[in-house]
């Protein structure tokens, strides 16, 4: 696995020419700092501390998807927004959340092959033509390359509803198990950029505004999980589960400050704490290996 995280990071820093001391994806973006109060809703089913009832601190970056920071703001259409839970007893605990509800490969083996078919980005997205030419060998990809015709930027990091893509497990006091997904709601609603807006953007746009937000006032988002059901697969983040599944609200996150500090984190959404577990899903496991060997190389050319 090791070997294979290797390679595809190679591949990105060689498709998108990743200048040094930046993020392997989602280079560019802003740190804040908040709370998340949960509701207690989900005891039930997890026995993870921060979503027990009360309060955690949070670490929270907003991003770009882009591994080149010099691409405009309208050049990625995917915006981001990790969250580090800080837990009382010293351990942190993650969640990674994008704006597009799936990812274009099943397995790490599939992702890597991609990236070495893909040699160039125009405007942003992938060539078209050049990833058509792919769904022969990968007909799972087709609904991220659909995704990606359609797909519209949120107006802000602040409207943005970002989904977690993976599933995982809730696993309770009774060791019980139940499969979820994460998606963060934002409390003004979800607005997204029509085509001409999105032309109109000039780099640094987004961080400008979520800054000026912030300073009038906390951004807030809701966390829901989807409870799945023994159909939904757990193995493939290419796949939504059905939208009509039972919907769960563990709490509220409210950013009210920037902060620097999260700029430095690895935000690898592998790490978590007792009570929840990762998934099947061998794109999800495989992060953690490709995370660690990219903040390795920008640590050492910082």
């Amino acid at each position: 696995m090791d070997r294979l995280a290797k390679t595809t990071v190679d591949r990105i820093e060689k498709v998108f020419d990743v200048p040094a001391g930046y993020r392997r994806a989602h280079a560019r973006g802003k740190s804040y700092r908040g709370y998340f109060t949960a509701t207690g809703s989900a005891n039930h089913l997890t026995k993870a501390p921060h979503f027990q009832s009360g309060e955690s601190e949070a670490l929270v970056r907003f991003s770009h998807f882009s591994p080149d920071p010099k691409w405009t703001d309208a050049m990625s259409p995917v915006k981001g927004m990790a969250v580090q839970f800080l837990l009382a007893n010293g351990e942190v605990t993650n969640i990674v959340g994008v704006t597009s509800p799936i990812f274009f490969a099943k397995t790490p083996e599939i992702f890597s092959e991609i990236l070495g078919v893909v040699k160039s980005f125009k405007k942003g997205k992938p060539s078209l033509k050049e990833l058509g030419s792919l769904l022969a060998d990968y007909p799972e990809s087709g609904a991220m390359l659909t995704n990606i015709r359609k797909m519209q930027a949120p107006s802000s990091f602040a409207t943005g509803q970002y989904y977690a893509v993976h599933a995982f497990y809730f696993i309770n006091e009774e060791d019980q198990r139940q499969p979820i997904k994460y998606l963060w709601e934002p409390e003004v609603g979800v607005e997204t950029l029509s085509p001409l807006d999105t032309v109109s953007l000039s780099t640094g746009s987004f961080e400008k505004e979520i800054e000026d937000r912030v300073a009038k006032g906390p951004v807030k988002f809701r966390l829901d999980i989807l409870l799945g059901q023994p159909e939904d697969p757990t193995d493939d983040p290419t796949k939504e589960w059905p939208k009509e599944r039972e919907k769960l609200t563990l709490g509220t996150l409210t950013i009210t400050e920037a902060t620097e500090e999260a700029e430095n984190i690895v935000f690898d959404p592998t790490i978590m704490t007792a009570g929840i577990e990762c998934s099947e899903d061998r794109i999800l496991n495989f992060r953690h290996h490709a995370y660690q060997i990219s903040h390795h190389r920008r640590t050492i050319e910082t």
